[in-house]
C-alpha cells in the first residue's frame, strides 16, 4: 500500500459512474475530492455504448481513472458483430480494464421474452470478455438463480465481480467456489441491510471489493445526497467494523483485491 501522507491510506472505488449526467457540471471537483480522501483510483463502468465511450474518454484524460465497457441489462438490445467490434476496440486501450457492467435485472423487466434477451446479451458479453482476456463486472438484481446458472455454465475461464451484491450467503459461497469477488457499497451501511452484513463477515476479505455505484445509493452518513467516489471510505469503514479490523487493513486488502482483479 502506498502511503498518501502521514496517517493516510489508499482506496479504490471499483464501481462508479462519473460518466453520469449528474456529474456533468463538477466532475473535476469530484475527482479532486476523491483523491483528497485517499481514493486514488476509480473505475467508471459503462451501461450503454454512449456511456462506455464517455468512461473511456474520462479514463484517457485522468491518471488513476479506468473504464469498463458494456451494455447493461436495462439497456438490452439484440447485439450484433458491430457492437462486439466497438467494445473490442475500446478494450484494446490500456485504460479499459473490464467488460461491464453487464448482467441481468428482473426487478424492472417482467416480460419473459425481454428477460431472455437480457440473458442472450449477458452470455454474448461474457464470451467477448473471455476472448479479450478481461474480467467482468456483473449487475444482478432479482435474478440470482439465472445469474448463478449462467456463470456456472458460461463463465468458465472468466474472472469478475458481482457488483452491489444482493444475493444470499449460499449464493456467495457458490461464487467463492468459482473464484468470483463480491462488490459492496452503500446498502451495506443502511439500517435495513438485512443479510448483507452477515455475508461480509463470512466471506474472505480477499474476495471483497469496495465501491460506490455513484451517483446512486450514498452510504450512511451521506445517505440522501448525491453519491461520489470519496464516500467509498464509509463503505470500507463499515466492512472494518463488521470484521473487527482497522480501516487501514480493509483499505490495504481491498486495494490489493482491485489490483489483482483488474490488473491495475
Amino acid at each position: 500500500m502506498k502511503e498518501q501522507a502521514a496517517g493516510r491510506f489508499e482506496l479504490v472505488d471499483t464501481h462508479t459512474h462519473l460518466n453520469d449526467a449528474k456529474f456533468a457540471e463538477d466532475c473535476e471537483s469530484v475527482i479532486a475530492r476523491a483523491r483528497e480522501a485517499g481514493v486514488t483510483r476509480m473505475i467508471n463502468m459503462g451501461d450503454t455504448l454512449a456511456s462506455s465511450e464517455q468512461a473511456v474518454t474520462l479514463a484517457e484524460a485522468h491518471e488513476g481513472l479506468y473504464a469498463g465497457v458494456g451494455i447493461h441489462p436495462e439497456e438490452a438490445f439484440e447485439m450484433t458483430a458491430r457492437e462486439d467490434d466497438i467494445l473490442a476496440a475500446w478494450a484494446a486501450k490500456p485504460e479499459v480494464v473490464a467488460i461491464g457492467e453487464i448482467g441481468l435485472d428482473y426487478y424492472w423487466e417482467k416480460d419473459p421474452d425481454k428477460r431472455r434477451l437480457q440473458q442472450r446479451i449477458f452470455i454474448r458479453q461474457l464470451d467477448l470478455a473471455r476472448q479479450l482476456h478481461l474480467p467482468v463486472c456483473i449487475h444482478d438484481r432479482d435474478a440470482h438463480g439465472d445469474t448463478l446458472a449462467i456463470l456456472k455454465r458460461e463463465g468458465r475461464g472468466i474472472r469478475g465481480v458481482l457488483h452491489c451484491y444482493s444475493g444470499s450467503l449460499e449464493m456467495a459461497r457458490e461464487l467463492l467456489k468459482l473464484g468470483w469477488y463480491l462488490g459492496v457499497d452503500g446498502p451495506l451501511t443502511f439500517k435495513n441491510a438485512a443479510k448483507l452484513p452477515e455475508i461480509v463477515r463470512a466471506m474472505p476479505l480477499e474476495r471483497l471489493l469496495v465501491e460506490t455505484d455513484a451517483p446512486y445509493m450514498a452510504p450512511v452518513p451521506m445517505r440522501g445526497k448525491r453519491n461520489e467516489p470519496s464516500f467509498v471510505r464509509f463503505v470500507a469503514a463499515k466492512v472494518a467494523e463488521l470484521r473487527g479490523l482497522s480501516l487501514e487493513e480493509v483499505a490495504r486488502v481491498t486495494t490489493r483485491n482491485a489490483e489483482n482483479l483488474y490488473t491495475l
